[in-house]
């Protein structure tokens, strides 16, 4: 499995049972959306959203924003129509909440083989429970189909019966398990949702540890919060301009057989090369969707 180019900085839930929400977003500026048909619709709205997600997922129109169906789990009464419809209408990834095991993920995938789902349509899992933490490794490993780690933070402070604070330090361990596998096995790793729609103080510096962390985006609930996110997880035009001078400086001193190079007073080493190459590679990709 190798981590997609695509940029993922903000990816933002829309209630699946609202069609006109959904319609909206093919002008929002979020890389992705995810049709959510479980924790936002009510069990007797669950048909419906159904057809709705799956009507405008096969429709299209929605540029270069990957499309994400959330699923409800296979446990329960909705979870193998929602994976039947969702195969068929063939997003860009069916996002399976509260994953626990390689076996889960083996199961959708049987029920995205048998209901015709392209092998363009992954597998993002939710990761939101402490027995899905600490199977990290399990699911990140599980199939060729997953490509993407997805923290449900609200759920997992909620299971460890912590508390959600500003640094977030009951679930940094969890955090930390998950980018570890994610890493080892290419996966996006996306951060959890900042649940405070009037603290934009607290947002942005949300966005800012989970950048630190390592995280490629976060996941949203309003579309208030795209602008910080894209800002925060999008390389600077700074770091841009010098990581192509890494990579050129680098490439001329390899030619003269050195295996270091001085960059603005900096030591220069392959690994910052790989660092450079990534950030250029972001930038250009969000460029290129932007203008398209």
């Amino acid at each position: 499995m190798t981590q997609s180019i695509r940029p993922r900085r903000s990816v933002l839930y829309m209630p699946g049972s609202n069609a006109r929400a959904q319609e909206k977003a093919k002008s929002l500026a979020a890389d992705g959306l995810i049709l959510d048909l479980e924790d936002a619709v009510a069990p007797d709205a669950k048909a419906e959203a159904r057809e709705i997600v799956c009507g405008n997922a096969k429709a299209g129109g929605y540029g270069n924003r990957e499309i994400i169906i959330r699923v409800n789990g296979l446990d329960t009464p909705w979870g193998r129509d929602d994976v039947i419809a969702a195969a068929k209408a063939a997003p860009d990834a069916i996002l399976l909440p509260k994953v626990e095991s390689a076996a889960q993920v083996h199961a959708l995938e049987k029920l995205m083989d048998d209901n015709g789902a392209p092998a363009s349509t992954k597998i993002w899992c939710m990761m939101e429970t402490p027995l899905g933490i600490l199977k990290a490794e399990e699911i990140a490993g599980s199939s060729e189909r997953v490509d993407c780690f997805v923290m449900g933070t609200s759920d997992l402070v909620k299971d460890l019966q912590a508390q959600h604070t500003p640094m977030r330090l009951p679930v940094i361990t969890s955090l930390g398990l998950c980018l570890l596998a994610g890493r080892a096995y290419g996966l996006t790793v996306l951060d959890g949702v900042y649940l405070d729609l009037g603290d934009e103080e607290g947002f942005h510096a949300s966005c800012e540890q989970g950048l630190e962390l390592g995280f490629d985006g976060k996941t949203l609930i309003h579309p208030k919060q795209l602008a910080s996110t894209n800002d925060v997880f999008a390389p600077s035009a700074e770091e841009v301009d010098f990581s192509r001078r890494v990579i050129e400086a680098f490439e001329a001193a390899e030619k003269e057989g050195k295996g270091v190079v001085l960059v603005d007073g900096k030591l220069i080493e392959n690994l910052h090369v790989e660092i450079a190459k990534a950030k250029v590679a972001m930038a250009d990709a969000i460029a290129a969707a932007a203008a398209e």
